[in-house]
């Protein structure tokens, strides 16, 4: 959840309405500048440069005032979310949470970081992937700002030269897919390859290939249906796509091809299928942040809109605007009921309605599903991968 608090430089009584949260943490010797990210203003709001620790030796500190009764989130990297502060066991730390009832002191020691990407990238067996994974690194758009590494995950037993080719997945956020020490939290990624295994061999599904498009600092604004999906969509449809069909053994067309992803990714990929039918035939939308608005928008960027921020979903102004679903594809939609998820019943709700006015079958062709108890994290859709992609590529 995303903060936008008063200063406390504005609150009259600091006793009384303002807390101090003073943090030291230790490093290791040579550890550049420490960098403190989280959910209210004063830490981007989540930027992974959000505020600069003071110091340069051994033991960093910060200061921040915040309003009595905060519930604070956050994390610490190295400036990117490439090298986030690593935990005990070598993978990503949960986010930290402490409820500022008072003022308090918090020690932490942060002595590993995540390596650079390409480090992993070169060992990709260290995964534990099953199956192959192809790394194309810092791969160039003409539609985007900023280039990205995309992996292309090949089942066991892949045959380049099989009369039928397979099915391809496009998924965002790559880094959290396959490789627990490049995304995920706490050691949790989506693990997609051992569900297509599983599926595949208990005849489910079709063995298919994954492209995962790793995200980057604009991920919000290239996933986002009213901001520059359509500048992201050229870059899969122009680009990515083209040189993987021509460098792998892929099945063309609609009905073999979806696209898949969480949070803004849900909505990256209801963009896609919606406006581009003819490439993508299904989609997969986990958790999709439908509550997506002006006032959200500017709550996390810190840019005012020109008139006031509305606080209707951006999906709901096109429901009511005429919205229509193109006929011949597939939509997968779900959420949970914990964190983040708990406030996507709504525009779930509005969509539902949507496509029941335009006479569609819910549980045919379109399905939006509850799951209780989930939360907005990896661990959550890794849980509940195999429906998606069951309802994707399994028997119509």
């Amino acid at each position: 959840m995303l903060l936008s608090l008063p200063a406390c430089s504005l609150i009259s009584d600091k006793n009384d309405d303002c807390c101090t949260l003073s943090i030291r943490a230790k490093v290791a010797e040579e550890t550049g500048t420490v960098y403190m990210s989280g959910n209210i203003d004063a830490l981007g709001p989540w930027r992974p440069d959000g505020l600069a620790l003071r110091g340069e030796g051994l033991w960093r500190s910060v200061s921040i005032d915040v309003p009595r009764g905060t519930e604070l989130e956050y994390k610490f990297t190295l400036g990117t979310w490439d090298r986030e502060a690593l935990g005990p066991s070598g993978t990503v730390m949960p986010n930290f949470k402490l409820l500022l009832d008072q003022d308090k002191a918090v020690d932490h020691v942060l002595d590993r970081w995540r390596a650079d990407p390409r480090e992993y990238m070169a060992d990709w067996r260290g995964s534990g992937v099953q199956g192959t994974l192809v790394y194309w690194q810092d791969m160039a758009s003409d539609f985007l700002d900023l280039s990205r590494h995309v992996v292309i995950w090949l089942p066991p037993g892949y045959d380049p030269g099989r009369e039928e080719g397979y099915p391809v997945l496009y998924m965002h956020d790559g880094q959290n897919l396959f490789d627990p020490r490049l995304g995920g939290s706490n050691g949790n990624i989506w693990d997609v390859d051992d569900a297509v295994i599983r599926l595949a061999e208990q005849g489910v599904i079709p063995e298919i290939v994954v492209v995962g498009a790793f995200n980057t600092a604009d991920r919000m604004w290239e996933y986002s249906p009213w901001h520059r999906a359509s500048d992201y969509a050229r870059f899969l449809i122009e680009e990515l796509m083209p040189r993987v069909d021509a460098e792998f053994n892929t099945r063309p067309g609609p009905e073999h091809t979806g696209v898949m992803g969480s949070s803004m990714g849900g909505l990256a990929s209801y963009y896609m299928v919606t406006q581009h039918p003819e490439v993508f035939g299904s989609c997969g939308c986990v958790s999709s942040h439908f509550p997506l608005n002006e006032a959200v928008l500017a709550a996390f960027t810190g840019i005012e809109p020109a008139g006031d921020a509305s606080e209707t979903p951006f999906i709901v102004r096109d429901i009511e605007a005429g919205l229509t679903f193109p006929k011949e594809v597939r939509y997968w939609f779900d959420y949970g009921t914990e964190g983040l998820d708990g406030s996507y019943g709504p525009p779930h709700d509005a969509l539902r309605q949507a496509f029941l006015d335009q006479g569609w079958e819910e549980g045919v062709n379109f399905v939006i599903r509850e799951y209780k108890d989930a939360d907005h994290n990896e661990a959550s859709w890794r849980d509940r991968l195999e429906d998606p992609l069951i309802f994707m590529f399994g028997d119509r």
